[in-house]
């Protein structure tokens, strides 16, 4: 096993582990560490190094992800064989010091650049910090990606069922119940790729029911409200208040349905209070109604515990419950479910029978073994505590300046800041009010982009009071980093 001594600069500003990762990265790619090696285990690298046994496993990590190095139940970490030609297949270099190849002229260097491209030399989406890898524990994936793959092979060969993996929905269905108070079984669970799929199977049910009207939050998520739009729906925006949708502006004596987020309302973070999901249970009965529960985040709560969901109070079968793996996972897995009322688990089967299983089946079986050995429920509460900290870090910062808010909901993965210009005494805000450079929000948020900060700007806020509502999404940002770029945001908006 060779010796690995990078030198970290702890000056530089560059996380520890990200300096770590990418010395590691170029001693694969220049043959410093061949195919197979045994690289040092977590606890003697971090030792030698003086680093924390969590920065190792980070850059490790990354490399795990773009296939340079690949954990080994029992046995460490090594590198990935195969990832570069051997040194016998690349001739030596020319006058230029470029190997050639004597079949096409082309040389090595050329060649070697093709085998080179993976996921790190891919655009990074901007701002800086559109991305953490603290927040999920890529090892343990692999781990029960790698025992689909060594242990039920066979399971690849044949197409996923219809309604997503079987092993997968009874995990989720005790996860639910476990977590969130939801009573289903596995044959009322259907999965699809986002929640987006899952609510255009959701129109096609309504639909055969003969309704054709949707009440929706305003604001709220506007991917769903398209979906509702291309299909055909009326769709009715009833406002948002502190205890979230307003329940007496829905329709009366007309079947409908009200899509609603009401343990943590997108975007204002509203929590729908008891006396409300009764009240709102009871209009859904009263009425022939549905209501459609995206409890898309509910997990992610940092005070107390997280408010059960409303569909474990349903005593009148009137609950569509909708639930994603991508803040918990990661995005790209594109994992999200729902569970139907059960007098429609039979019309959803006739739907579903004409449709292929649009998630990855091997995906969803190491979902499924992710969750059995407990590895989901673990990172559920590691994500809690790291948050938590990140949202104390980016309030300690942000607090106290005049004119500047932070409306903290203690859950999700953003908060609300409110803006008050008037209460500004910076000379970007003057210079927006003039009109010199266009909306004020749309200043804010490309100020903040050019800082590393990633803000969606909310609007249509009944309750909301004067000022401009912006979204801070602080969990992309490392913990490390949160109070650096917390305060280049504030230079940015030159508040400082």
């Amino acid at each position: 096993m060779k010796q690995i001594l990078p030198l970290l600069d702890r000056s530089s500003g560059k996380p520890l582990y990200e300096q770590l990762y990418k010395y590691l990265k170029r001693a694969v790619q220049r043959g410093e560490l061949q195919d197979g090696e045994k690289l040092p285990s977590l606890r003697s690298l971090s030792a030698s190094l003086s680093v924390s046994i969590t920065t190792v496993e980070q850059a490790y990590a990354q490399l795990i992800v773009e296939g340079y190095a690949e954990s080994r139940p029992q046995s460490g970490y090594y590198v990935t064989r195969g990832v570069f030609p051997a040194a016998s297949d690349v001739t030596a270099p020319d006058a230029d010091g470029q190997a050639g190849d004597p079949e096409t002229g082309s040389t090595g260097a050329s060649a070697r650049t093709d085998l080179q491209l993976g996921p790190a030399d891919l655009p990074v989406p901007a701002p800086p910090y559109a991305y953490d890898l603290a927040c999920f524990d890529f090892a343990k994936w692999k781990k029960c990606y790698n025992s689909v793959l060594n242990d039920w092979p066979q399971q690849l060969l044949f197409e996923s069922d219809p309604r997503g993996e079987e092993s997968l929905r009874h995990e989720i269905s005790r996860y639910v119940f476990a977590s969130r108070g939801v009573r289903c079984d596995k044959d009322r669970i259907v999965i699809a790729a986002g929640t987006q799929q899952i609510t255009a199977l959701i129109c096609s049910l309504l639909q055969r029911r003969g309704i054709s009207n949707v009440s929706v939050e305003q604001p709220g998520y506007l991917p769903v409200r398209s979906i509702f739009r291309d299909r055909g729906f009326r769709m009715t925006p009833v406002g948002v208040t502190s205890d979230g949708i307003r329940i007496e502006k829905l329709p009366v004596n007309l079947p409908s349905a009200v899509y609603v987020n009401p343990s943590n309302q997108f975007p204002t973070g509203a929590i729908m209070p008891a006396s409300r999901r009764y009240a709102l249970l009871d209009w859904a009965a009263a009425n022939g109604s549905y209501i459609i529960e995206d409890d898309y985040d509910s997990e992610l709560r940092y005070f107390g515990r997280p408010v059960p969901a409303l569909q474990g109070l349903d005593e009148h079968d009137r609950v569509f419950y909708l639930g994603s793996f991508s803040s918990t996972l990661f995005p790209s897995a594109r994992i999200s479910y729902m569970v139907v009322p059960q007098h429609l688990s039979e019309p959803l089967s006739e739907i579903v029978r004409e449709h292929s299983q649009s998630c990855s089946k091997a995906e969803q079986l190491a979902l499924a073994l992710f969750m059995e050995r407990g590895y989901y429920r673990k990172g559920i509460n590691r994500l809690r505590r790291m948050y938590a900290a990140k949202l104390n870090a980016v309030i300690r910062v942000l607090e106290g300046h005049p004119g500047l808010d932070v409306i903290n909901t203690w859950s999700g993965i953003s908060l609300l800041l409110r803006i008050q210009p008037e209460e500004c005494s910076s000379p970007l805000f003057d210079t927006a009010r003039s009109g010199e450079t266009g909306d004020l929000a749309a200043a804010l948020c490309a100020a903040a982009r050019d800082a590393g900060v990633e803000l969606i700007p909310v609007t249509d806020i009944e309750s909301a009071p004067d000022g401009i509502l912006l979204n801070l999404y602080y969990t992309r940002v490392p913990l490390a980093d949160i109070e650096k770029t917390m305060q280049a945001l504030l230079r940015a908006w030159q508040i400082a």
